[in-house]
């Protein structure tokens, strides 16, 4: 009996799918797509940082549209079902990327194990980071621009360029416009709302390290109770480290928490808004790939890295940050992000919801 191991629906250690579904075979399947191609995406970062690389994938299925797409990632479960076969990082999925000649390997992080990774992986063309001498390196002058933004301040404050168009390049593209993927949610969540109000996302959070970002607790509070009376419905939104200062704006300001959700009812509850406002965190990027328009906080960031796609806005310190790239703020006269105004922010928030996007 013959079969295709060429196909993209073959797996070897289990029936395929339209097996299971059709009883098919391979000889007469009307399934059959022969793959002319294997790549590999390395890309192990945050959530937030995953999320904003899969532009590629569009372009990738542009160009080859018959390759399987491997991506290895810490977080595969954020990948979109485009991605042929997503892999977590650890010693099973190692092994078998080991055994693999690949058509094509892109390595966006410059992890010390990912840049060893593509230097051990066969692979045709490599592009992206290397390690080399036990640092990372560029592999060629594609990667050299966004290489040296990383490792140079000067450079990274002059940058006019936004990751994506830098990303693209790494790879030899031209980024033209490609947007993030994501699958939509599952699950349609509930806020259990009798009335219909446009919903405000109020994301409070930064991550642990990164303070510097932080946004007084007494604006959030403000800002909600001016949505309130405004007839929004400020919805507040974070993880597990958000959860106690969460109850405690929701309580003080009138407005809604939900609590904390694991990632695909979180990315449901995000879906269920209007509009969010965000710092720079994976919520921003999750937003984005839901298409949700985006009111965005950024101080110590170069502001051009971030696209919104015509759907939002960034909005800054009135006072100059001095502490770029700091996860905690170095300044001992004032902390920027007390010097962006609640009412700012509102301002933004309805000319947003406002505006036919």
């Amino acid at each position: 009996m013959k079969y295709f191991s060429d196909c993209k629906h073959f797996r070897g250690d289990v029936p395929c799918r339209p097996h299971k579904q059709e009883g098919v075979h391979c000889a007469d399947c009307p399934h059959y797509l022969p793959i002319d191609r294997n790549i590999l995406i390395i890309k192990l970062g945050a959530i937030g940082d995953v999320i904003r690389t899969t532009p590629l994938i569009r372009k990738i299925r542009e160009l080859h549209p018959n390759a399987r797409l491997w991506w290895l990632s810490h977080t595969p479960e954020i990948l979109p079902s485009e991605v042929d076969v997503p892999m977590r990082f650890d010693l099973r999925s190692v092994i078998t990327l080991l055994s693999i000649n690949f058509d094509l390997l892109i390595n966006l992080d410059k992890d010390r194990e990912a840049c060893s990774l593509t230097d051990r992986i066969e692979a045709s063309v490599k592009k992206g980071f290397i390690l080399r001498n036990g640092v990372c390196a560029p592999l060629d002058d594609d990667a050299k621009h966004k290489f040296l933004t990383g490792i140079f301040d000067d450079l990274s404050k002059a940058n006019t360029r936004n990751y994506l168009d830098e990303m693209f390049e790494i790879v030899g593209y031209e980024w033209k416009g490609e947007e993030y993927m994501l699958d939509p949610p599952e699950k349609v969540f509930d806020l259990g709302l009798a009335e219909i109000l446009p919903v405000v996302g109020l994301n409070t959070g930064c991550g642990g390290r990164w303070t510097s970002r932080l946004w007084p607790e007494e604006y959030w509070i403000r800002l909600a109770k001016m949505l309130i009376a405004k007839g929004f419905l400020p919805l507040f939104l974070g993880g597990e480290q958000e959860h106690e200062k969460n109850m405690r704006l929701a309580a003080e300001s009138g407005g809604r928490y939900l609590g904390h959700f694991p990632l695909p009812i979180f990315i449901a509850e995000m879906n269920a808004c209007d509009l969010i406002v965000s710092g720079v965190t994976m919520a921003m990027h999750i937003a984005i790939g839901l298409r949700k328009k985006l009111i965005l906080f950024n101080n110590i960031f170069n502001r051009h890295e971030f696209e919104l796609f015509g759907r939002g806005e960034i909005i800054e310190p009135s006072k100059p940050c001095t502490c770029f790239y700091q996860p905690r703020c170095v300044n001992p006269d004032y902390h920027c992000m007390d010097y962006i105004a609640p009412e700012t922010v509102l301002d933004r928030i309805e000319h947003w919801i406002a505006e036919a996007v």
